[in-house]
């Protein structure tokens, strides 16, 4: 049978090169997606043995190196130079470039997780997940979607032991007993794991792929996840410190459009996260305390909750306050309290419409009362279509005083047919409260905004993709915003700003 190959390119782990094939083929429902790894003889194969149990008896592993990412990469670069020496001496006819992959894939069994680092490797990838040992592996394609792989796990066991090792990293077990768990490896990779009976066709493992380099708001513009008008007015809404939650559902963008919005933040402003997984990054120059939970260990202690670390944080002293995730009537309840008490707050929420997520948050569960609601200004609600993958800011809303008998004032919102954010009102109680505290006409507003807009086209024009890079412009912005306005409408170096 004749397969169409879709795609193809090289991924790299370490020393470990891969070509990666994308196949279409009528006998299957999916495409494939095929990796070709070079095969070790198994005389090689009992040398690599030896050389990774003479590693671990030179150079002992201790858990806190496992744990931080600095003295992570000193190990590897300890356990790689032995490794290579050990080859090297038992093999000196064999020429570097295949000892450097030999030793880079000791090293891949030693602290990862084998070859299946380099789907990991692979930045086309969300999503890695093993089913069980029988069948094989499948992957979230960014382009492509669900496919299917030609990468197998060989037993049951094996699968248990990456997820047991995994649990050691970061103090968590996974057993008979406490067959289920939720972890991150250093890399901020997601991991969940079951074991059977639980998992009825066998143990499972799946890594939801922490973006290596965060998404900047000109990815969102190039993606045509907003446009710049949207862009340029929750920049203005995150300057002026409009209460802000993200709404959508599961894989919709909630959480990368939440951290590049925290691009938009004051440099002088103290902001406080709360995550369950850590997976925010901002600006490295930020005044940035970044908190996460921790779970019981197997005695049942030991528990920090988000709730915990919410009423904690009212004690650091934060301008900005970024939640994660609300779940529970007891988080929300805080969340709220810290709105009254005069702190910025940021959260994502699972909710498909503004409205919904305004009749989620006041009815039971989470209950929260309707006057307390009024301290939220803005849901931005994300969304991602399934047939296409395409993400995209569904609608951004504002609530509405309690004797408005519509409580959800629509200002922008996604039109499918011609795939665009449009505005749908002008914005009624967020330009209000503005002009009020800042004492801003509607002329002087609008003409904030179209300079925001003007900075924002400059920085996509130029592709400036880089976090701190886009987080520099901003920030120069809010110390000479003059200068940094006269820079982008004369298209400027952005070189010329960044320097400053």
């Amino acid at each position: 049978m004749i397969q169409e190959v879709l795609e193809e390119y090289r991924v790299t782990a370490d020393n470990v090169v891969a070509k990666v094939e994308i196949k279409y083929s009528p006998a299957e429902f999916v495409s494939t997606y095929n990796i070709a790894l070079p095969e070790i003889e198994k005389g090689t194969a009992a040398l690599l043995d030896k050389v990774r149990e003479n590693l671990t008896t030179q150079i002992p592993i201790k858990s806190a190196e496992i744990l931080d990412l600095t003295l992570l990469e000193n190990l590897k670069e300890k356990l790689y130079k032995a490794g290579f020496d050990m080859i090297k001496k038992e093999l000196p006819n064999m020429k570097d470039d295949i000892i450097k992959y030999l030793t880079s894939s000791i090293l891949h069994d030693m602290l990862g997780l084998g070859k299946f680092e380099l789907l990991l490797a692979d930045g086309n990838l969300e999503e890695v997940s093993i089913n069980n040992s029988s069948d094989p592996a499948w992957v979230y394609h960014k382009k492509f979607g669900w496919l299917k792989t030609n990468m197998k796990v060989e037993k049951e066991s094996d699968i248990l032991n990456m997820a047991a090792s995994i649990g050691r990293r970061v103090g968590r077990q996974i057993s008979v007993l406490t067959p289920l768990l939720d972890a991150h490896l250093p890399t901020g990779d997601r991991v969940n794991a079951t074991l059977f009976p639980i998992s009825t066709k066998g143990n499972t493992l799946s890594i939801r792929k922490f973006r290596r380099q965060p998404m900047t708001i000109t990815d969102l513009i190039e993606y045509k996840t907003m446009g710049t008008d949207v862009a340029a007015f929750l920049w203005f809404a995150v300057q002026y410190e409009m209460n802000t939650i993200i709404a959508g559902g599961t894989a919709s963008g909630k959480t990368s459009i939440l951290n590049v919005l925290t691009s938009f933040m004051q440099p002088n402003h103290r902001v406080v996260s709360i995550e369950d997984t850590r997976e925010l990054l901002l600006p490295g120059f930020l005044h940035w305390v970044p908190l996460n939970t921790r779970e019981p260990n197997p005695e049942g202690k030991g528990e920090i909750s988000m709730l915990d670390l919410l009423i904690n944080s009212l004690r650091m002293r934060p301008d900005r306050i970024i939640v994660g995730e609300i779940r529970r009537a007891r988080e929300a309840e805080v969340l709220f309290e810290a709105m009254h008490t005069g702190h910025s707050v940021y959260a994502t929420f699972h909710s498909d419409s503004a409205l919904e997520a305004y009749r989620r948050f006041t009815n039971p569960p989470i209950d929260v009362p309707e006057v307390m609601m009024e301290s939220l200004h803005l849901f931005l609600v994300a969304f991602r279509d399934r047939r296409s993958g395409i993400r995209r800011v569904f609608e951004i809303a504002e609530i509405l005083p309690s004797f408005d008998k519509q409580r959800i004032n629509t200002i922008y919102k996604w039109q499918p047919g011609v795939d665009k954010i449009a505005r749908q009102n002008r914005s009624q109680r967020v330009m209000e409260e503005l002009k009020m505290f800042t004492g801003m006409s509607d002329n002087e507003i609008d003409q904030d905004i179209r300079d925001k807009e003007t900075i924002l086209k400059w920085i996509v024009g130029n592709k400036v993709n880089n976090l701190n890079n886009v987080g520099s412009i901003i920030a120069n912005y809010y110390l000479n915003s003059d200068k940094v306005v006269k820079a982008a409408k004369s298209n400027a170096s952005i070189s010329s700003i960044l320097s400053l």
